[in-house]
Order: C-alpha cells, then sequence, then structure tokens
C-alpha cells in the first residue's frame, strides 16, 4: 500500500523557519512526482509546492515562491520542504501527496 507521512511542523514566530519531511513506501518512489498541500480552515486546500520524479524540477505556488525551497532523496524515498521567512498566512496542515495518495498531515502554525 502506497504510504505518506508528513512530520516536522510545529509552532514558530513570524520569520522562522520549519523543515517538513515526507517518508514514502510501497510504490516505486523515484518515478513519481511529489507534492506538498496545504489546508488552512476556511480556505481550500492549496497545492504549495511540487516535484517531478525525472529531473527533480520544483514548482512553487506564487505566495511561497523565494520562501520555501522543495527537495527530494530517492535513496530514502524522502521529500522535503524548507520554509523560510514564515507568515501567519502560512498556518495550515500540510500533507504531502502522489498519484491521489494522500498521508497523515502535519499542523503549521506561525504567530504573530
Amino acid at each position: 500500500d502506497v504510504q505518506l507521512q508528513a512530520s516536522g511542523g510545529g509552532l514558530v514566530q513570524v520569520g522562522g523557519s520549519l523543515r517538513l519531511s515526507c517518508a514514502a513506501s510501497g510504490f516505486s518512489f523515484d518515478e513519481y512526482a511529489i507534492g506538498w498541500f496545504r489546508l488552512a480552515p476556511g480556505k481550500e486546500r492549496e497545492e504549495v509546492s511540487c516535484i517531478t520524479s525525472s529531473d527533480g524540477s520544483p514548482y512553487y505556488t506564487d505566495s511561497v515562491t523565494g520562501r520555501f525551497t522543495i527537495a527530494r532523496d530517492n535513496a530514502k524515498d524522502m521529500v522535503y520542504l524548507q520554509m523560510d521567512s514564515l507568515k501567519p498566512e502560512d498556518t495550515a496542515v500540510y500533507y504531502c501527496n502522489t498519484e491521489g495518495n494522500w498521508g497523515k498531515g502535519t499542523q503549521v502554525t506561525v504567530s504573530s
């Protein structure tokens, strides 16, 4: 079974940093793009970032460009999301996803 587990969330002050990790198992990890999504109260789910399988090319939504960095380690079946210069509007539950498979999310709370 495909399993995705996000971790690394927490409470941080405005301007702080967090590094999220996504541990994957149950599929050929290096053959699939992996995305990070977030869900905030009262808002629709949003794709924050994605990284391709082939050359590791990243995608970022406009609101996080220049602040977030996605990376993958195919040897460890892991994807990371480095989040810097955090803002209150980044507060959400963050999930990793591939091919419609969702794992347990991790809460990120940015306090002002």
